[in-house]
């Protein structure tokens, strides 16, 4: 892959990135070091089952941190794009969720939704700020640093036309995905109408992104349509990832018990279960089409031909676009 000096907007959407993660990597390191600042049960923190969700939470955003620096780093060029993809498509997939509707829910409510719990408002207001600064920052530096070593991704169509061995396995998996998450979304919009404003937002949200997600990947498995392929590629990778990191989420909170858990239970397991696991499948189904994809470059409308009339001593390759 050529390398691409990165230009002014992705360094300065890293370092938006990088900024907004620092405030909670040390409240992070204060927590797991036995600070109680903005605890008001000190007991809270010494609980084992927080401790080690505080501890996984820093590896996350740490994990963060790296890639938030790799985009802007020579060597981030050089990954393998699994080790680049496979975090940030779930990254994404939380983040998302919370750039959308952390905003909507202070607008809605003001800061006195952050108010009666154990956690002082103010760290809540920290930490969902940092969480919007980091996401809208990491998004638009992957994006743009994507636009550089996939660009086929961005200059291709939907219906272009490339060999998929597994093309019929896709589609399989793809339908018998969408009924699933548009069960599961369709839930969540009931939801949306139920219970506190925060809660009703994000379900809201995550409703219409596993129902658009899964939707958005049958297109793209099927080729449908004649726009850019990056655009439905967008909502399936939000979408599968949503399901599979806030599904994975719940799962870990439940599994681990302690203070996060109570409450938990009943139809919302199941939601966040199934979630989870239509998510993996729509994930997987979609790293084998980008897979397959990976080969396409921006082909010109005509391509030369292997050999002139004279039929010796000038050949030239016909996909001298592919990359």
């Amino acid at each position: 892959m050529a390398e691409h000096t990165p230009g002014i907007g992705r360094r300065t959407a890293a370092i938006v990135a990088v900024a907004a993660m620092l405030p909670y990597l040390t409240l992070k390191v204060l927590w797991l070091t036995g600070s109680p600042i903005g605890v008001s049960d000190p007991d809270l923190m010494s609980d084992p089952a927080m401790a080690g969700l505080n501890a996984m939470t820093f590896g996350m955003d740490a994990v963060g941190l790296v890639l938030a620096l790799a985009f802007i780093m020579s060597w981030g060029a050089r990954l393998p794009a699994w080790l680049v993809l496979l975090p940030l498509w779930v990254g994404t997939g939380l983040l998302s969720v919370v750039v959308v509707s952390a905003p909507i829910v202070v607008a809605a409510a003001g800061t006195a939704v952050f108010a009666g719990g154990p956690i002082e408002p103010w760290v809540y207001l920290m930490v969902y700020g940092g969480f919007v600064g980091q996401g809208a920052g990491l998004m638009t530096a992957f994006a743009l640093y994507a636009r550089d070593r996939w660009p086929a991704v961005f200059t291709t169509r939907v219906g272009h036309a490339f060999p998929s061995p597994t093309g019929s396995l896709q589609a399989v998996v793809a339908w018998g995905a969408l009924p699933v998450a548009a069960v599961i979304g369709g839930v969540r919009l009931c939801w949306a109408f139920d219970g506190p404003v925060a809660a009703a937002v994000q379900n809201g949200f995550k409703g219409l992104l596993a129902i658009g997600g899964a939707a958005a990947l049958v297109a793209v498995v099927r080729r449908w349509g004649r726009g850019p392929f990056w655009r439905p590629l967008v909502l399936a990778w939000l979408g599968s990832g949503s399901l599979f990191g806030w599904g994975l989420y719940a799962m870990i909170v439940r599994s681990a018990g302690g203070p996060l858990s109570a409450g938990a239970g009943g139809a919302a397991d199941f939601v966040e279960l199934f979630g989870l696991l239509a998510g993996l499948v729509m994930g997987m189904c979609g790293a084998f089409l980008l897979a397959e994809r990976s080969g396409v470059g921006d082909v010109q409308p005509v391509q030369e031909p292997l050999e002139g009339d004279d039929g010796e001593r000038d050949r030239r390759a016909a996909d001298h676009g592919h990359r």
